[in-house]
């Protein structure tokens, strides 16, 4: 295999392939990137087994073929290059030799042949949706998604597709991020759920940058496949039941508070310096026209804020984790928001004021 190519043209390809592969693998080969070599066109693959994102760029092949290089050690070799160097790569046995200018790296290959491969399958739904409305749905949810809880299924965000909208949902037990976007899926005749592994989230956040319009969605019964320009990510479905997020979303917000989003964030990032560290509690009492936060630590140093609001009902007091609250007001894009809520230990609904395409739910602390 021989190939030479600028190095733009591989270099965002390159590293978003590498960012697939784990640092710490199990198998040797799966440190490394499968390059395919054929017909004026590179294709570079990466995977841990559980996500694979396969990327496509032109060069000109001098000799085709395939092999796998080490992933990380490659995309440091590119991205250390100076602009618009013209680079080759030529493979001899288990040896490839990178040129460019007067440089010169020599690597270690592993055959191609020992690279395993993703199992997609038959999908059960196909359908294109603007890149930006799935993009506006990781961003919306993807903070509340669990990190390494036992309940495997929480590690990862919920899927929704249906024949007038796509759904994103998010929860780890203790808030609950929910996002819709309308869409005309004429050929979905049923509501589809998935889950999609948190590290597939993330990598498709990565991939989702605005270069290509719109972007191809296939989920089959195992996996979700998507393809944005010249790239195809492809990632396993976490097998389980994702909980019943529409009974978890409260609907008698008797009292509610309206409130400017970023004065309240300020106040909360303030009043959360001397929260303790460890529960990250604050106290919220609301009245009619002002919300007081109050928060204390074990060292009996306190911080307090006193904010103006509008606020429909009695006099409440209510604790909430400050940084579930700052997750929420730093992910919405309205200039006000509402938070409704029935009593002092019942949830807390948030949406912002003109937007309700995103709700989102905190669970209250006992202070």
């Amino acid at each position: 295999m021989k190939f030479t190519i600028q190095r733009e043209q591989m270099l965002r390809p390159l590293q978003l392939v590498t960012g697939v592969v784990e640092r710490r693998q199990t198998l040797p080969v799966l440190a490394n990137l499968l390059i395919k070599a054929a017909d004026g066109r590179l294709e570079i693959t990466g995977t841990d087994l559980e996500v694979e994102l396969v990327a496509e760029c032109e060069a000109q092949i001098e000799q085709s073929g395939e092999a796998t290089l080490p992933a990380r050690k490659l995309a440091d070799i590119w991205r250390s290059l100076v602009e618009d160097a013209k680079v080759s790569v030529a493979v001899e046995g288990d040896r490839a030799v990178v040129r460019s200018g007067r440089s010169r790296f020599s690597l270690a290959t592993l055959p191609a042949a020992d690279f395993p491969k993703v199992p997609g399958g038959e999908s059960d739904v196909t359908l294109e949706l603007p890149q930006s409305s799935l993009r506006g749905l990781i961003d919306d949810v993807g903070f509340a998604m669990a990190q390494q809880d036992v309940r495997y299924f929480l590690n990862g965000m919920l899927l929704e597709v249906t024949d007038s909208h796509v759904r994103a949902v998010a929860t780890d037990g203790h808030r609950l991020a929910m996002s819709t976007s309308d869409a005309n899926n004429a050929s979905v005749d049923h509501r589809v759920q998935a889950i999609v592994p948190r590290k597939g989230v993330l990598e498709l956040s990565r991939l989702l940058d605005g270069e290509s319009e719109t972007i191809e969605l296939q989920l089959g019964g195992n996996h979700l496949r998507v393809q944005s320009g010249p790239f195809i990510m492809t990632t396993k479905l976490v097998d389980g039941q994702f909980p019943d997020y529409e009974k978890v979303v409260p609907s008698d917000g008797s009292r509610y508070l309206i409130g400017d989003r970023e004065t309240l964030r300020l106040a909360f990032q303030r009043a959360s310096i001397l929260s303790n560290e460890k529960y990250r509690g604050v106290r919220l009492i609301m009245t009619p026209e002002q919300l007081t936060i109050q928060a204390n630590n074990p060292e009996q140093e306190e911080a307090e804020e006193i904010v103006p609001i509008e606020f429909s009902g009695d006099e409440l007091e209510i604790g909430f984790n400050v940084s579930y609250l700052l997750d929420v007001l730093g992910v919405l894009d309205t200039e006000s928001f509402r938070l409704s809520v029935s009593e002092a230990n019942s949830s807390a609904l948030i949406e912002g004021i003109g937007n309700e395409s995103a709700v989102y739910v905190v669970m209250p602390m006992r202070l």
